[in-house]
């Protein structure tokens, strides 16, 4: 997995990787949103409300326990064991939005997390045990939880919607 060395590096590696993945949406009709493709196990909706779900989590687990709040990750409805129910409760959430509507709470998500970073001590981010819901049995710091709710799927996830447009006829 990659690392960084300090929260310039991931907020600039986030920064890209974001812009790059909304980039692929800019070609994506409307009307077009929730076509699944053979090859693609999600849909373009699909794809950005799961980014959506988990940018949210995210600030939401940090914001609970700013407030002193007991954190249950991933959430108090679902268990890591039942991730499906939590993927389909995101797709549900913002499916109905339009793509723009979901392309633009993205960027507001984004820019909360990247807002996020800033505020953080070197030590709060790359230290394990800073924050209780962070601190599981692999000891993830705090990016490496970032890391793997944004940088690391919005390349994977860009990945499937060139796919996605492929087996369209549109790339």
């Amino acid at each position: 997995m990659q690392s960084y060395q300090d929260k310039t590096e991931l907020i600039e590696e986030l920064k890209k990787r974001y812009k790059l993945y909304d980039q692929e949406f800019n070609t994506i009709k409307e009307d077009e949103k929730d076509l699944l493709q053979q090859g693609v196990d999600k849909t373009p909706s699909q794809n950005i409300s799961y980014q959506l779900g988990w940018t949210h989590l995210l600030l939401q687990w940090e914001n609970d326990e700013r407030k002193g709040l007991e954190v249950k990750t991933p959430t108090p409805d679902y268990k890591w064991n039942n991730l499906k129910g939590l993927y389909q409760s995101f797709y549900n959430e913002y499916g109905s939005h339009s793509l723009q509507q979901q392309r633009e709470l993205l960027q507001n998500q984004v820019n909360e997390i990247i807002a996020w970073i800033e505020s953080l001590d070197h030590n709060t981010l790359f230290t394990p045990g800073q924050r209780k819901w962070a601190t599981t049995p692999a000891q993830w710091p705090v990016w490496k939880w970032i890391h793997i709710n944004t940088v690391a799927p919005f390349k994977n996830f860009r990945t499937q919607l060139r796919k996605w447009k492929k087996e369209k006829g549109t790339e």
